[in-house]
């Protein structure tokens, strides 16, 4: 801007130059000639005169008077006859002179008694002023002087003209320059965070208030963004689901937390890298190029061991696709859940389905008129068997949904333990007396706020398995108390114990380590499940130590 400043007052000044120069020429042009047609006059009214008063010797006296000489060549006097024939000139020799009567001023003069006119000379930027009048005798009187034109004029001011160009080109590129930078200071001085506090000329206010509201929108702006940018990083760093967003070229723009740790990654946050430093599986691979070409796509994968749903969507706009943002969610619960609902159901179904077939056939028998009346009794006795059986075992299954979907009605409070589990002790008496089982209670007080009725469900199933899977004279422990300042209740027994590969599976719905017994003692499968969710329920921790052919403890730890 500064260049542009200085390069046009340097261009004003030259063209101002000019213009004078020009104009100087033309008004001392036309003053010249105003002067010349004036004295030219009067001088030819000084010679008609001196004609008329001396005849042709005065016009002897006027070449003597050195009309011819050169220094007076301007001035050229010449008289012509009325047949156009020069008769006298002061400069030429008149008998070899052209005649003249075809000259503007010598025609004008004869028509009106007095002429004039302007023709360029032969020498180049002079011209010449003809002043013709009438005499007495019908001759022509001529003066001519010689004049510079109106380019001459102009061209004897050049070299003076060139000099003042030169002069005040520069002090206009002095001036100029300093001008500029008193022009341009202040405004690399301006404070543009603070605006309106800069003193400046008045020239600029209007720029410092533009700036002074541009500055207000930028913050109003920045504020919106920062907040937008806090609210979406809040979010993202919330969700459990991993977020990446990539650009068209497949580069990182943004991620959350729990992309990192689900996919178990340390990315470098000083330089952009691909989303392939993530994750560089097949399907990772396909579902991030997939979505990068335009097309949506949604999986199940595998990563380290885990099942992941992967969901990768494009980001289009009129341009075409300018990234991808992709959802990592770990499904493993999810689909281990689902496995076990599916097994869950087919389990249920074939529990189920043994009791019913077995009063089915028990029933048929009966009805076809198969039984001897003195079968009969025990007939009803096997159908009254399994259809305990299966009210048990339907039991068992509503205890774990409503505890699986917290459906319990929570009626809390403070229950000992210890009572409990003489409650259960004294049940689970008779059971015990029929195998030879001594059944006992041992430990003191220890009370936690929970549903009894769950705690006392918890209790009797262990208790009751003890009884189950012991050894005829064997014994049954139930203990209770506090140990580190946490409640617990605890069933030991001396029974077959639980072998190493099976204690881990022992709280699954409907496993049994020896199925034959099972049967054989009428066992749902489902008693060590509904301990475990009812020890979650309470928040509780369920522990197991057992050793074949020696006996099991479980400890419920509160």
């Amino acid at each position: 801007m500064k260049k542009k400043i200085i390069f046009s007052m340097s261009c004003i000044a030259l063209l101002s130059i000019l213009l004078s120069m020009v104009l100087s020429g033309v008004v001392s042009y036309y003053d010249s000639l105003e002067i010349v047609k004036k004295a030219t006059i009067a001088e030819s009214h000084y010679i008609q005169n001196g004609i008329a008063l001396g005849g042709d010797d005065y016009l002897s006296d006027i070449r003597s008077a050195g009309y011819d000489t050169a220094a007076a060549q301007s001035v050229r006097v010449t008289v012509i006859d009325t047949d156009g024939t020069v008769r006298f000139d002061s400069v030429a020799d008149a008998a070899n002179m052209e005649n003249h009567n075809d000259r503007p001023e010598v025609i004008a003069a004869r028509e009106n008694g007095a002429g004039e006119s302007v023709r360029e000379s032969d020498t180049l930027n002079v011209q010449s002023y003809n002043y013709a009048v009438m005499l007495s005798d019908g001759r022509v009187l001529r003066l001519s002087v010689g004049m510079k034109t109106v380019f001459g004029s102009i061209e004897r001011m050049v070299p003076w003209m060139l000099l003042c160009s030169v002069i005040i080109l520069v002090l206009a590129i002095l001036l100029s320059t300093y001008r500029t930078k008193q022009i341009v200071a202040p405004v690399n001085a301006i404070d543009l965070d603070h605006p309106m506090e800069n003193d400046v000329y008045g020239e600029l206010s209007p720029l410092l208030l533009r700036l002074q509201r541009q500055n207000e929108t930028i913050k109003e702006k920045m504020e919106e963004l920062h907040r937008k940018q806090t609210e979406f990083t809040a979010i993202t760093e919330n969700m459990r689901e991993g977020f990446i967003v990539v650009d068209a070229k497949g580069d990182v723009l943004s991620y959350n937390t729990s992309a990192v740790r689900l996919l178990d990654v340390h990315p470098e946050d000083d330089r952009p890298q691909s989303v392939l430093a993530f994750n560089r599986s097949p399907d990772f691979r396909n579902a991030v190029d997939s979505a990068l070409t335009g097309t949506a796509s949604e999986r199940i994968t595998k990563l380290a061991g885990r099942s992941y749903s992967l969901i990768a969507n494009p980001v289009t706009n009129d341009n075409g696709v300018q990234g991808a943002v992709i959802v990592l969610l770990d499904v493993t619960e999810k689909e281990e859940n689902e496995r076990l609902r599916r097994e869950f159901t087919a389990n249920v179904s074939h529990e189920l389905k043994t009791p019913l077939t077995s009063i089915s056939g028990y029933a048929e028998i009966m009805k076809d008129g198969l039984v001897k009346s003195a079968d009969v009794p025990r007939f009803a006795n096997n159908i009254y068997t399994e259809a305990q059986r299966l009210i048990t075992l339907v039991e068992d299954i509503l205890k774990l949904s409503k505890l699986d979907e917290n459906a319990v009605e929570l009626g809390r409070a403070d229950t000992d333990l210890y009572a409990v589990a003489q409650e259960v002790a004294c049940r689970l008496k008779i059971p015990a007396q029929q195998n030879s089982i001594v059944i006992s209670v041992q430990g003191s007080s220890a009370f936690v706020t929970g549903v009894p009725y769950i705690l006392d469900e918890m209790l009797y199933n262990l208790a009751d398995n003890a009884v189950k899977y012991n050894r005829p004279g064997g014994r049954v422990v139930i203990s209770t108390g506090t140990e580190g300042g946490h409640a617990y209740m605890q069933v030991s027994d001396t029974g077959i114990g639980i072998p190493a590969a099976d204690r881990e599976r022992v709280f699954e719905r409907f496993y049994r380590v020896d199925k034959s017994r099972s049967k054989q003692i009428g066992g749902t499968g489902l008693g060590l499940s509904i301990v475990k969710h009812g020890a979650m329920f309470h928040h509780a921790r369920v522990s197991l130590e057992s050793e074949p052919n020696k006996g099991t403890t479980v400890r419920v730890t509160f």
